[in-house]
């Protein structure tokens, strides 16, 4: 199982037991890969019941390998100035601009 997208949206009571129950369902069963920009100790912000984010960064922490990839700038906006600077170079040495 994989999520890139816990932190961008909350979940509410139904969302929040549904996802529980299936990294439960996963224990010991397979991997689940989860991304997300907030830190464990944000989980509450996400779910609204500091018992049910407890229990399932609980769930997630166990037995996992936690990569932690910090930048000021997310690699998406770091494509698009690069992407806007050789777009502007081109323009420039072709006599546009």
């Amino acid at each position: 199982m994989a999520d890139k997208a816990l932190g961008y949206v909350s979940f509410d009571k139904s969302s929040a037991d549904l996802l529980f129950n299936l990294i439960s369902s996963r224990n010991h069963k397979g991997s689940i890969i989860m991304t997300t920009n907030l830190t464990f100790d944000r989980c509450e912000e996400i779910f609204h019941d500091p018992t049910l984010a407890a229990t399932i960064a609980d769930r997630l922490a166990y037995k996992c390998h936690i990569l932690n990839i910090s930048r000021e700038k997310s690699g998406r906006f770091e494509e698009t100035m690069e992407w806007l600077n050789n777009k502007r170079n081109n323009a420039s040495s072709d006599g546009f601009l």
